[in-house]
């Protein structure tokens, strides 16, 4: 008896102040805004993504982005994914103790100095010469580049997580007795399970070769088994960081069936 006539003085104030419960909801999007908008701001004498992608190979640059994904750390250098709203940065060998990488789990905003580089196409921040952990937090949602594929705008997007949609597996090569096979271990076949994967999909009848960058995900992840279990003619989405080497080279962090 007792719960009926809570529930029902629950209803009733419901229905006595329905703006109290619009209220509660307005305020709760203006906070998540708020947040939102908070992720633009950038603090002084830090580039704006434009901005940065203005500057020149060389120029130093101070940038405020977030941790998307880490792809390795070693001898107290760590390279990794990051992106704000604006678009994302990849950095490349940045001096950090082990005890500060384990601190950049995704959505960790991070200020960051150092010079922008380039590299076989792809640009990237090198050579830090500082960087330091901050208030904040920003995860980004991937950005469905599927129709850019073979466009010239897609390279606006590099390093974004983004994802790709209803592709199909077509040969990489073939194994040691001429049989056509879905992936290869290193780009020409020449490695072992544990190296980076290489498998092509095709899209509109053009096709393009995707990675699985075993820093990132290694052997014993979802995305390296599901590439491992592809068949030639699957119809695949996928989602990863759009490097770029001599071209578009995604690092692919998901695999499943075509919905």
């Amino acid at each position: 008896m007792k719960k009926r006539l809570v529930l029902l003085m629950a209803l009733s104030l419901t229905f006595a102040f329905p703006g109290a419960v619009m209220a509660e909801e307005n305020t709760t999007e203006e906070t998540a805004e708020a947040a939102s908008e908070e992720a633009d701001v950038k603090s002084e004498g830090v580039m704006t993504h434009d901005e940065y992608l203005a500057a020149a190979v060389d120029d130093e640059v101070v940038i405020e982005t977030y941790v998307q994904a880490k792809q390795s750390w070693w001898e107290d250098k760590a390279t990794l994914y990051t992106q704000d709203k604006d678009g994302a940065y990849f950095i490349y060998n940045m001096p950090c103790s082990e005890e500060e990488y384990d601190k950049l789990v995704p959505g960790t905003k991070i200020k960051v100095t150092g010079y922008k580089a380039e590299w076989s196409g792809e640009i990237e921040v090198a050579d830090v010469s500082s960087f330091e952990i901050e208030d904040g937090e920003y995860v980004a949602e991937p950005l469905d580049v599927t129709d850019l594929l073979g466009k010239d705008e897609l390279i606006d997007h590099q390093n974004e997580l983004v994802s790709f949609k209803g592709m199909t597996v077509e040969a990489a090569g073939q194994d040691a007795d001429g049989n056509d096979v879905a992936y290869l271990y290193n780009y020409d076949g020449s490695g072992s399970e544990g190296d980076d994967l290489y498998f092509n999909v095709s899209l509109d009848g053009e096709t393009y070769t995707f990675t699985v960058e075993s820093y990132l995900c290694d052997k014993d992840s979802d995305v390296y088994k599901a590439v491992e279990a592809l068949n030639i003619g699957d119809k695949i989405d996928m989602e990863g960081f759009l490097y770029w080497y001599e071209g578009v080279n995604p690092h692919i962090t998901s695999v499943t069936a075509a919905e």
